[in-house]
């Protein structure tokens, strides 16, 4: 377990950090590419290279006691110049539209959602928020950790906004079912409305944690069969258990 640390690649695997990586290496790649071109047109050391980037004026300077293609530098000078201007713009777009988008705080929000699951132990992992997942995660005592993984953005939303851990992605991958610590989880639960995805996350839950027990929701009685040759430790079968009921209440 890790702790109150997090690991390296929480702050590296986010989507808006994705997003800033690539106006940040446009202003990196025409940095580089300025410095190396002023040295080559202009003979000029690193040191150099860099102040005329900083400031272009000490070009001309340069040229009145030195021979050199004066005119093809600072025609690369201007080049580069408005290379670093629009990849500032860039820089300047991407955070404003994060900032206002509200990505900043979704970023801030699913990191320390991450960091909480790290500190969990036996807890119950809910792969799906529908009307089943949303009923088991209900059921459970209060004292019980549990941690949603759904797809759907709405009810992504909505698990968050009842108080539960959720993360987004598709429970049939090994690394989201890991970012839910099933390593570390007491019972997984394939709640969504579809037996072959939960069918799927059996077959992936017991090779990342064969200890782990695993409920899985299905359709009919062939499932049933093959989610529990998959694995699983118990099936339900949602239609079967509310006929009987039915039948116990008339």
């Amino acid at each position: 377990m890790s702790g109150a640390r997090l690991p390296l690649g929480a702050f590296v695997d986010r989507p808006l950090l994705r997003r800033m990586l690539r106006p940040v290496g446009g202003f990196a790649t025409v940095v580089v590419a300025g410095v190396l071109g002023f040295s080559t047109l202009g003979g000029v050391g690193v040191v150099d290279a860099l102040f005329w980037l900083l400031d272009p004026t000490s070009i001309e300077l340069h040229f009145q006691t030195h021979e050199g293609p004066a005119t093809l530098v600072k025609a690369y000078a201007i080049v580069v110049l408005s290379g670093l201007v629009v990849a500032g713009l860039w820089i300047g777009e991407t955070l404003v539209s994060a900032t206002f988008g509200g990505r900043i705080q979704a970023e801030l929000r699913q990191m320390q959602i991450e960091r909480s699951i790290d500190e969990l132990d036996d807890h119950v992992v809910v792969c799906g928020y529908g009307t089943f997942g949303k009923t088991v995660c209900a059921g459970l005592d209060e004292d019980r950790d549990v941690v949603v993984i759904e797809r759907q953005e709405t009810q992504y939303d909505r698990a968050i906004d009842d108080g539960y851990l959720a993360l987004t992605g598709d429970a049939r991958r090994e690394e989201v079912l890991e970012a839910a610590g099933i390593d570390r989880a007491e019972t997984v639960v394939g709640a969504i409305d579809d037996a072959d995805t939960n069918i799927q996350i059996t077959i992936t839950g017991c090779q990342l944690a064969p200890g782990v027990d695993i409920v899985v929701r299905a359709g009919d009685s062939m499932h049933e069969s093959i989610a529990l040759r998959a694995g699983a430790d118990e099936v339900v079968i949602p239609e079967v258990v509310s006929g009987q009921q039915v039948s116990t209440h008339l």
